[in-house]
């Protein structure tokens, strides 16, 4: 008589894989890790087998659309069905879902107010807010447009949205017709995009300071900023901050999910 438990067979059942795709998958990974096209040694030796071994696999996911390869230089690459997927896997994700989703978590390790701004019709729009911990009293709320000169957010969208969105923006803030950024905050944009980090003391709101990181899509385009605010003397506006690291780490790993390079690799 046979004593095993059915919920152990369905759980080995649906936990066994096969093994040669696993194996050959490691190719695909090692293509994703490397972002460019590779030579079929170096491609082998990233995914941890010999160039006998991995080339069989590879004139397998090219039939299959999955790789590529240069006729004139043999490289590797991603091929067009690796791209249509990739495509429809962008389409598919929100990225102020994924956000949304480590605001709580956020908070609590940061022990701040966090949130979420997207670029809206009239520039930075605070779509989400998670309060932390510690009170901060600031007339924040869902809808909030904020300045893009006075906010950490806004000096991020700034930095990254196209210049004449930025000019639109800036002339509907001021209530003046559309000019030049003035050298002074063009070279605070410019310093905010080679760090990929903005941060502001005593803004909008004496007392209160504000940190702020992009998270960005599988084409390179900023679609939120990932914000935490609170008060001066409790959250600190150094990039180095245990809260800045933390803030600017979920920042990435939204980015990830989304499809964007390590910043390392797109900057």
């Amino acid at each position: 008589m046979n004593s095993s438990d059915p919920g152990e067979e369905g759980a080995a059942r649906e936990s066994r894989g096969i093994q040669s795709i696993e194996v050959g998958g490691q190719l695909l990974l090692a293509l994703a890790h490397l972002a460019r096209p590779t030579p079929l040694k170096d491609l082998a030796a990233e995914a941890g087998m010999n160039a006998a071994k991995a080339h069989p696999y590879l004139v397998s996911f090219g039939k299959l659309g999955l790789i590529q390869q240069d006729p004139a230089t043999g490289y590797y690459g991603l091929g067009p069905l690796a791209l249509q997927l990739g495509l429809i896997s962008l389409q598919q994700v929100d990225p102020i879902r994924l956000a949304s989703a480590e605001l709580p978590a956020l908070a609590r390790t940061i022990g701040q107010t966090v949130g979420i701004a997207i670029w809206g019709n009239r520039g930075p729009t605070f779509v989400r807010l998670e309060e932390g911990p510690t009170a901060v009293h600031v007339n924040m709320r869902h809808g909030t447009v904020v300045s893009l000169r006075e906010t950490a957010s806004g000096k991020l969208f700034a930095a990254f949205m196209p210049r004449e969105k930025v000019l639109d923006a800036l002339s509907l803030e001021a209530g003046a017709p559309k000019q030049r950024l003035d050298p002074r905050f063009e070279a605070e944009v410019r310093k905010v995009r080679e760090q990929r980090f903005a941060s502001i003391v005593d803004g909008t709101v004496k007392g209160v300071s504000a940190i702020s990181a992009p998270v960005f899509d599988g084409f390179g385009k900023m679609v939120l900023a990932l914000t935490a605010i609170g008060p001066s003397a409790a959250l600190s506006a150094d990039p180095a901050s245990k809260a800045a690291k933390e803030l600017v780490r979920c920042a990435d790993a939204i980015s990830a999910k989304l499809g964007a390079l390590p910043a390392a690799a797109s900057a």
